[in-house]
């Protein structure tokens, strides 16, 4: 990026931004990039921003009925995994000001508001025989409702990695496959209530980055893994519990979707997916090994779920490298069930790195984290992939995303896509000023040339039909905490939670008018 340039422009620019005075058009033609706004993109894309409960809502734990969750309870037990020793207690506070954050969202000129549901603000202790908590519903049907009010399309995500600690401690969470079930019940319940409002659903967000994170690595609750990686898990087995915990999302999610096709959607009319991540990859080098170490690699992370879900099994890779005894096998119903199993694909994106092969460990030890045989690294020779921002493992690297969706229009038989996720983040630095904290640029270059390449894959048939920034909001970011920043608008933790308009989003504004 040509940042220096970019930066001057934006502060001559700031002028007078809590009076909200920024002239975004300026801003725009500024960076030379005005070519491109809403009317490029099909009619009837959908832009907006997204969400989740445990980051956002904070009226945690056990506030209005609440049960607790997985993450209520282990960020309380082991502080110290996370980067600052926070938690979302509190969060952004979106359980009481979303009528505030609304207009916001709406004065962006946004379409729509991804978010999700805490399963345990529902049903407290994740079993629906327990009991069902009506503030819990009343409150997200105030959400809904006022999201409609405001002409904002609500985008409902059912498990954003929030597991009732109740089932955690029962059976171990999505470590047993009783689990489907409850969370089918959850799902069953959500479209029972708001079904009538809701046409658009997630079942899963992200299982990838749960199970490796959770069962793999050990960085996200229930922070388990093997204890020979010495990571200072909570105890685990990283060589078999990820392929479990993965095959147990699978089922539950087949399951939810099937529910839904068969009884609810004819009448409902709305439509459901699920939500992948994925970094894409560049081989290191144009070797053979190193090449296909890359496709390797996005098959244990993207594969793993994209092929059960369009052809009822694992990928070859896998299969090959992980073996029956580790990897689960789908019965010829569950296959069944997988099959085809949404109506269209949400696609998480932030980065790319290089990928090279590496040999095989001969040690008796095994990981999902060592199975595919790779090295990643966000450098070659020296010289970074892209442009790195706030977080350590996020390169800016916009072809990626033109990568990875035209990768899944090919493999994957053309499934219509949201990009659910996309976006950048910063330090969060609080020796600087506000004004300073509020000048973005980088976020604007980010989301301009990310959103280049989603409408140079459209123009090649892939069937994209909207885009969600993440994030609307600065918010708790799981193991990093309050430590970096990936929102639109800034968050004042010090000062109430106040909030305030980054540069980026009177870019959008302009980005977005009709």
């Amino acid at each position: 990026m040509a940042m220096k340039g970019c930066i001057l422009i934006g502060l001559l620019v700031l002028v007078s931004s809590f009076a909200s005075t920024i002239n975004a058009e300026a801003i725009t033609t500024s960076y030379g990039i005005s070519t491109l706004n809403r009317t490029s993109f099909p009619e009837g894309f959908t832009f907006g921003a997204g969400s989740s409960d445990y980051q956002y809502e904070g009226a945690t734990p056990l506030e209005d009925g609440k049960g607790e969750s997985m993450w209520d309870y282990y960020v309380h037990k082991y502080p110290e995994k996370i980067l600052d020793g926070s938690n979302g207690d509190v969060a952004d506070d979106q359980y009481n000001r979303f009528k505030e954050d609304f207009v916001l969202l709406k004065d962006m000129n946004a379409d729509a508001y991804r978010f999700s549901i805490a399963w345990t603000r529902l049903i407290p202790t994740g079993k629906i025989s327990d009991g069902v908590n009506q503030k819990g519903i009343d409150h997200y049907n105030e959400v809904i409702n006022d999201l409609l009010a405001k002409g904002l399309t609500p985008y409902v995500t059912l498990f954003h990695w929030h597991v009732p600690m109740a089932l955690d401690d029962e059976y171990g969470g999505f470590l047993s496959q009783s689990i489907v079930e409850d969370f089918k019940d959850f799902a069953e319940l959500c479209f029972k209530e708001f079904g009538d409002r809701v046409k658009h659903w997630t079942t899963l967000n992200e299982p990838h980055m749960f199970t490796n994170g959770g069962y793999a690595a050990g960085v996200l609750a229930p922070f388990r893994c093997s204890s020979w990686q010495n990571l200072n898990c909570t105890g685990g087995d990283s060589a078999t519990e990820p392929y479990t915990v993965t095959h147990n999302l699978l089922l539950a999610h087949s399951a939810t979707a099937n529910l839904y096709k068969t009884k609810y959607q004819a009448e409902q009319k709305g439509v459901i997916g699920i939500t992948l991540d994925c970094d894409w990859v560049v081989p290191y080098s144009q070797s053979e090994k190193d090449r296909a170490a890359a496709l390797r690699d996005v098959d244990f992370r993207f594969g793993w779920y994209m092929e059960p879900l369009t052809k009822g099994r694992y990928p070859l890779s896998m299969r090959t490298l992980v073996g029956e005894k580790r990897l689960p096998r789908f019965s010829v119903n569950e296959s069944e069930l997988l099959i085809g199993s949404y109506d269209f694909i949400g696609l998480n994106y932030y980065t790319t790195n290089y990928v090279a092969d590496k040999p095989e460990d001969n040690s008796l030890n095994k990981s999902y984290l060592t199975d595919p045989r790779v090295e990643k690294t966000g450098s070659r020779d020296g010289v970074l992939i892209g442009p790195q921002a706030g977080s350590s493992w996020l390169y800016v690297y916009p072809e990626g995303i033109y990568g990875l969706l035209v990768y899944t229009k090919t493999k994957y038989g053309d499934p219509e896509i949201y990009i659910t996720e996309n976006g950048t983040d910063e330090v969060n630095n609080a020796s600087i000023p506000l004004e300073e904290a509020l000048m973005d640029t980088p976020r604007i270059e980010y989301h301009y040339k990310h959103l280049e390449q989603v409408h140079k894959a459209i123009g090649e048939g892939v069937k994209v039909r909207g885009y969600f920034a993440w994030t609307f909001l600065d918010d708790f970011e799981w193991f990093s905490g309050y430590t970096i920043r990936f929102g639109i608008h800034f968050i004042d933790y010090e000062n109430g939670l106040k909030r305030y308009p980054k540069l980026s989003a009177h870019w959008f504004k302009n980005f977005l008018k009709k």
